[in-house]
């Protein structure tokens, strides 16, 4: 048996690095190739750590693993560009949420500034929860 796997396969020069540690495959993190592994990753918990302080108030799991995070990007300068989601069109929180999630994520170190973005595709659906949101709201 051969094995095809090459390093001329891996692009060297891609533009963007992805932070390993992330636990969603929902939250799409990419970062800018300009800022060092070590920074980007550092940042990255953080942005992280931040959101998971967002809760919905009519659920009781953070946004993040309600899976309502779609995309975080931080870029060269350390803006950082959230794009999110909400469980339904008519959330009640669809004003405050946004906010509070810029707030988070702006009060980690070394972001210069956050912007927030409600996306609305793909629609978000209950398959976009972790287990733990799965868990607490017992929707096994």
């Amino acid at each position: 048996m051969t094995d095809n796997t090459s390093d001329d396969t891996v692009k060297q020069d891609a533009p963007i690095a992805v932070a390993p540690e992330i636990s969603d495959p929902n939250a799409a993190v990419s970062g800018s190739s300009a800022l060092p592994q070590e920074e980007l990753n550092r940042m990255t918990d953080e942005i992280i750590a931040g959101i998971k302080t967002v809760y919905d108030p009519e659920i009781p799991a953070d946004v993040y693993e309600l899976g309502l995070i779609y995309r975080i990007d931080i870029g060269d300068d350390r803006t950082v560009k959230v794009d999110m989601s909400l469980t339904s069109p008519n959330c009640p929180s669809a004003q405050e949420l946004p906010i509070m999630v810029e707030n988070a994520v702006s009060a980690v170190p070394g972001v210069k500034e956050t912007k927030v973005s409600v996306v609305w595709d793909p629609p978000w659906d209950p398959s976009r929860m972790s287990d733990e949101a799965r868990l607490v709201l017992n929707m096994w």
